[in-house]
């Protein structure tokens, strides 16, 4: 049966794949019939990912990728691949006045550097493939609208907006495609540490047309489509999905 949006005969790398985002990403990545080498710190999380992957041949790899002997690692298990979803990240909300050089590094190197530099290694070793699709998982935070208290994460989402524009114009003459999907709030465990209140969330909630929050497969979704041929076309673009957020 056509299907446009095939993943058959593709392999995908996806970071962060132990937890939200990234773990759907890798789950509907394999039922398009992907390969998938996903990537995480938490050893029994990414476990519990693996298992829920569908088809064979996939690889678990667990490495910190803050360290550059953990980027070593994972591209040393890289040979061809055909497709890159960068979703391992972290927000810090923290007053800018209050905040330290060790909040912005921290919130920089895993939403910023980490994605930045598997890229580059990878591409200098030639182990992305001509044709390629190189996904980041961005937000609207940074590059549609910021909040209070958000300035740290926004500043990280809005490096990668530009990194993206730019790589996609140096890349296209090797047909690699580069883009980003652009979430407004999913439901997942980033902001079970954060001080936001449920009450505030439930008053958040309100603010989107569609009247809830994103879920990780909504974002999945999305990412499917620019990991595809159906999205050949398509590059140095943010796919906007958010519920209808930054509509008001």
């Amino acid at each position: 049966m056509y299907n446009p949006f095939s993943l058959v005969g593709k392999t995908i790398l996806v970071t962060g794949a132990s937890s939200g985002i990234g773990k759907s990403v890798a789950i509907e990545c394999t039922k398009m019939e992907a390969t998938v080498i996903i990537t995480g710190r938490n050893k029994q999380r990414l476990d519990e990912s693996y298992h829920q992957l569908e088809g064979e041949n996939h690889i678990m790899v667990t490495t910190d990728l803050v360290n550059n002997d953990g980027i070593e690692v994972l591209l040393s298990k890289l040979n061809h691949i055909d497709g890159i979803v960068h979703c391992a990240g972290l927000t810090k909300n923290v007053p800018f006045l209050f905040a330290t050089r060790e909040n912005l590094d921290e919130v920089m190197n895993i939403n910023f550097y980490v994605p930045a530099e598997i890229t580059r290694r990878a591409l200098k070793a030639k182990k992305i493939s001509k044709n390629a699709s190189i996904v980041f998982v961005s937000s609207i935070s940074g590059v549609n609208v910021s909040f209070a208290s958000g300035s740290i994460y926004s500043a990280s989402k809005g490096a990668i907006n530009g990194l993206l524009k730019g790589m996609a114009i140096e890349l296209a003459s090797k047909g690699v495609r580069v883009n980003s999907v652009n979430p407004g709030m999913v439901e997942t465990a980033i902001y079970d540490k954060s001080p936001i209140t449920l009450k505030q969330l439930e008053e958040d909630r309100k603010k989107y047309p569609l009247k809830r929050y994103g879920k990780p497969e909504d974002v999945a979704f999305g990412i499917v489509y620019l990991l595809s041929d159906a999205s050949s076309w398509v590059t140095g673009t943010n796919l906007l999905i958010d519920g209808g957020y930054t509509l008001q």
